[in-house]
């Protein structure tokens, strides 16, 4: 993984040291709660529902051991319900008694967030995290946030290049940008170097492709302009080959236009989506002019050299770790023979959470967060620093936070899989999911954030409970189930094969259903959002009406159909009368 330099380090301790001035000047009432609020903010210092929310930045989704173990620290002497006057605010949305604390939980955008800190301790908390050189920095506010990948980068078999290095280079250039600081809106960068789009590029606001032209030579296909939120759309490729020594001018011509014609005056409207939805083909004329702009008169001078590709790549090198055993066919054929032998649910793992790798000495393991009793993407500080211990064993010392909320160890020998297997299945992560029903997306939602209409976690709970026979899971197939407490979709419920989103009704908690949508990976076809089957659906009425649909998949499918083609190919209305029939059950009953 990259290495910070000494100035990285600096900067990250004294941005701590700020953010421990002005807290204890608030703290003394020498600033005011609007004073003292942006500049929280801008170290990812949220205040939510019942208590502050702390948004710890992952560039490109890399941990180490040592930033886990910090990680695990925090959760375990920070992260506490008891801290809090809790009172009875909002008892009547939340039974508090049953919300996780001592805990991390990764989003879908390869970060780590905390739910109970108190803010007072938040300057501990921020120099803790810069010690193992981590920060919330651009986690909040209208600036370029943190810039999101592939969970496999640097490994994927499918790779046309390393993203990472590149990932780095906007990390760098886009840090404190002073004339992006306060954008129109969020501003959100994903990039991936796979043929195999997993880091949801269609949905962001740049989608960055690494690919090579007719004539072999490397740069990006870009995409502006996608979102999810109120109004779900799916970015625009305006370069279909751009070199990427230009990438950065590229993208600064990008966002200088939409900093100069963004709309301020209507927070919903204020993402670039809309400007790109709104100009068209003049919002590309004016980023042409504005990147040609920059050659003639800036000189150019964010264009990448091959030394200083170079000296960042260098600090990608990947671990010295090759076998010294027979060949990886033989390997592996042992690794499945002891399956078969051993346990029915080692060669589940083996198919659902090892993923093959360009050394063919190694492979990538995930290590599934979804587990009944446990919100989606939440870690335990237990079990964060038992991943930590597994990740100094097994993957020489690193992680990678996955869009799925899961963690990936991605250097794994492979004749070491059985140990492995053995060690993740004894801390309860080696829940052999990957890709099925059960690997559930979901944000915190009404259980956490101000901002939801609904509780995301007792639905992700409930149909964690309904689905945990394995058999049933494997012969359902690959759904990608994503959950909602809002329209901010911080949940991707509009990229779900089937998307939950949580409404209010007249006070009620309510639940609208979308099915057919996509994030743009090679199992989930084009990146569309999915679209709504009808009327939304009682909180008590979920399990059913999930199960409704998966009963209809399974009628309608064809051999070797997953669900996602079956509701391509059959429609919405026999997944809509399905879903109905639910409701209608439940008005009887209720009668």
């Amino acid at each position: 993984m990259y290495q910070y330099t000494d100035f990285d380090r600096e900067f990250v301790q004294l941005r701590a040291a700020q953010h421990r001035d002005q807290l204890e000047r608030y703290l003394a009432g020498q600033l005011a709660e609007d004073e003292f609020k942006p500049l929280r903010l801008q170290n990812g210092w949220y205040v939510q529902r019942f208590a502050p929310m702390l948004r710890v930045a992952v560039p490109y989704g890399e941990l180490n051991s040592d930033q886990i173990r910090v990680l695990a620290r925090i959760a375990r002497e920070f992260d506490h319900k008891e801290a809090h006057d809790l009172g009875a605010a909002d008892a009547g949305l939340s039974d508090l008694s049953t919300l996780p604390d001592r805990c991390a939980h990764f989003t879908t955008r390869q970060n780590v967030q905390y739910n109970w800190i108190p803010l007072a301790r938040s300057a501990d908390v921020m120099d803790l995290l810069a010690s193992v050189n981590l920060h919330g920095i651009q986690t909040s506010g209208n600036c370029i946030r943190n810039v999101t990948s592939d969970a496999l980068a640097g490994v994927a078999v499918d790779e046309v290049a390393d993203p990472r290095p590149y990932a780095e280079i906007i990390r760098q250039w886009s840090t404190l940008h002073p004339e992006f600081a306060f954008l129109p809106r969020k501003f959100k960068i994903a990039i991936t170097g796979a043929t195999d789009d997993r880091a949801a590029t269609p949905w962001h606001d740049v989608g960055l492709r690494l690919v090579r032209n007719v004539d072999g030579d490397l740069g990006f296909q870009v995409r502006v302009g996608g979102g999810m939120g109120r109004t779900p759309i799916v970015g625009r490729v305006i370069r279909d080959f751009l070199p990427w020594q230009e990438i950065l001018n590229y993208l600064e011509a990008v966002v200088r236009v939409y900093n100069r014609f963004g709309r301020r005056d209507n927070m919903y409207k204020a993402r670039i989506k809309i400007l790109v939805k709104a100009e068209g083909q003049t919002f590309i004329d004016e980023v042409e002019a504005e990147f040609a702009d920059i050659q003639a008169h800036d000189g150019g001078q964010h264009t990448l050299s091959d030394a200083e590709l170079a000296r960042v790549s260098a600090g990608f090198a990947a671990p010295d770790l090759t076998c010294d055993r027979k060949s990886a066919d033989d390997k592996i054929a042992h690794v499945l023979k002891a399956a078969a032998e051993d346990d029915i649910e080692f060669g589940r793992w083996l198919q659902r959470n090892v993923t093959a790798h360009r050394n063919p000495d190694l492979r990538a393991v995930t290590l599934s967060f979804k587990r009944l009793g446990q919100a989606p993407g939440d870690a335990t500080a237990e079990q964060l620093e038992r991943a930590a211990e597994l990740a100094d064993r097994f993957s020489a010392g690193e992680v990678r936070v996955t869009h799925e909320q899961n963690l990936v160890l991605p250097w794994v020998r492979c004749d070491a899989l059985p140990e492995l297997w053995r060690e993740a299945r004894r801390l309860g992560l080696a829940r052999p999911n990957i890709g099925l029903m059960s690997d559930i997306i979901a944000c915190p939602g009404g259980d956490f954030c101000s901002l939801a209409n609904a509780r995301s976690l007792p639905i992700a709970q409930a149909l964690l409970e309904r689905y945990l026979d394995l058999d049933e899971l494997d012969d359902i197939g690959q759904i990608d189930l994503h959950i909602s407490g809002c329209m901010n979709s911080c949940g991707h419920h509009h990229s779900g094969h089937i998307g939950v989103l949580g409404v209010d009704k007249d006070g009620q908690e309510w639940y609208q259903v979308t099915l057919g949508g996509s994030d743009g990976s090679r199992q989930s076809g084009q990146a569309v959002p999915g679209k709504v089957i009808g009327p939304s659906f009682a909180a008590g009425e979920m399990p059913d009406v999930i199960e409704a649909i998966l009963s209809t998949y399974r009628d309608q499918r064809e051999t070797g159909e997953a669900f996602v083609e079956t509701v391509r190919r059959v429609g919405l209305e026999p997944f809509k009368d399905a879903t109905n029939a639910v409701r209608s059950d439940t008005a009887r009953v209720a009668a």
